[in-house]
């Protein structure tokens, strides 16, 4: 397997997530003078929710069957628990934690979502980690609290307090939903934006929030389901790839790029933290790039349902014609081999070493 091959679908779909993401921010700020904040974030993955809705329903009516695995019953649980924290619980801490604490330490405090999601991926999951990596991870989070850094330092009030709380309830999210990357992430993203858009929007106008003309309902319910509802999708695939720990930092470039979008949207100058947090994500991302997790490795035997093509884990016959990428119930049997991989769906071990 080449190094190529390796990076490829993974990476381009971990930075495009980022992308829409980081875009998502700025685009935001446009709105958020003329709606109230958390009825926006109601807006966001009610769009986001709605939109997906639409491309789900409209799948049968081109002809396209989906090549994704569907939601199974034991998809439930996990399912439920990623909307609870990445849909609920999340944004409504970050709310919180916004009222009571400067913007500044808020959006300083935000980046420890990155930190939470490749911990938790670590510690409890069990992801291989090793020394480039964990470099690159923290070269890119560097950057990410330079980019947000103004001087004022941080006080740890209540508002911090709930921030952080919020990217805990995202970092358990981002890994719960590693567990669903095998479903069809159009379904899981649209799930998770009609209830956590729902109760957001309900919540807002419960506590008094106005709604906004339609025109600027639907500039919100577009930014919400490019920034957030297809910047899901293609994090969930990424997932698929690369395993939470290195979907997760490729992802924490989002700040960054929505610094870079702000300057042209908004003519913000070009100053030197973001010089700064440009060198250290670049280093961080060469890292990545530049890393080859390769060793000997046993493969248990596996029963499971997801989209996949004839590679070196799928070796079995089909009756009738099939098309590529497809997706049905088989069962890889034992196998011991060694090629350069990620922890993604056919390697799930975990270990540490230099």
């Amino acid at each position: 397997m080449s190094k190529t091959s390796l990076l490829w679908p993974g990476v381009p779909l971990a930075l495009g997530s980022a992308v829409l993401f980081g875009a998502s921010a700025p685009l935001s700020k446009l709105l958020i003078g003329s709606v109230d904040p958390w009825l926006l974030a109601g807006i966001l993955y009610l769009g986001a929710g709605l939109g997906l809705a639409i491309v789900n329903l409209g799948r049968p009516l081109v002809g396209l069957s989906s090549p994704e695995a569907p939601l199974s019953r034991t998809d439930l649980p996990w399912l439920a628990a990623v909307v609870v924290f990445g849909g609920m619980l999340g944004p409504l801490f970050l709310m919180l934690g916004l009222s009571q604490t400067s913007a500044s330490s808020g959006s300083m405090l935000l980046n420890f979502e990155g930190v939470a999601t490749m911990t938790i991926a670590w510690i409890v999951f069990r992801e291989n980690v090793d020394r480039k990596l964990m470099l690159g991870a923290l070269a890119i989070l560097a950057g990410a609290i330079l980019l947000s850094w103004t001087g004022d330092g941080l006080s740890l009030d209540t508002g911090s307090l709930f921030i952080i709380a919020a990217c805990l309830s995202w970092g358990i999210d981002n890994n719960l939903t590693r567990q669903l990357s095998s479903a069809d992430p159009v379904q899981i993203a649209m799930i998770k934006g009609l209830i956590a858009g729902t109760t957001n929007l309900v919540l807002a106008l419960s506590l008094g929030a106005a709604l906004p003309g339609v025109g600027l309902i639907g500039a919100g319910a577009l930014v919400g389901l490019l920034g957030v509802g297809v910047s899901l999708v293609m994090f969930m695939l990424g997932l698929r790839h690369l395993g939470t720990a290195r979907t997760g930092a490729y992802f924490s470039l989002a700040p960054f790029i929505g610094a870079v979008l702000a300057i042209v949207i908004f003519r913000d100058a070009i100053t030197w933290q973001l010089a700064g947090a440009g060198i250290l994500m670049a280093i961080g991302l060469w890292l990545h790039l530049a890393e080859r997790h390769d060793h000997e490795h046993d493969h248990e035997a596996l029963e499971h349902d997801h989209a996949h093509m004839h590679d070196a884990h799928h070796q079995h016959d089909h009756e009738g014609p099939t098309t590529e990428p497809h997706s049905h119930w088989h069962r890889h049997e034992p196998m011991r081999h060694k090629h350069p991989h990620y922890p993604d769906l056919h390697h799930q071990h975990g270990h540490s070493h230099g």
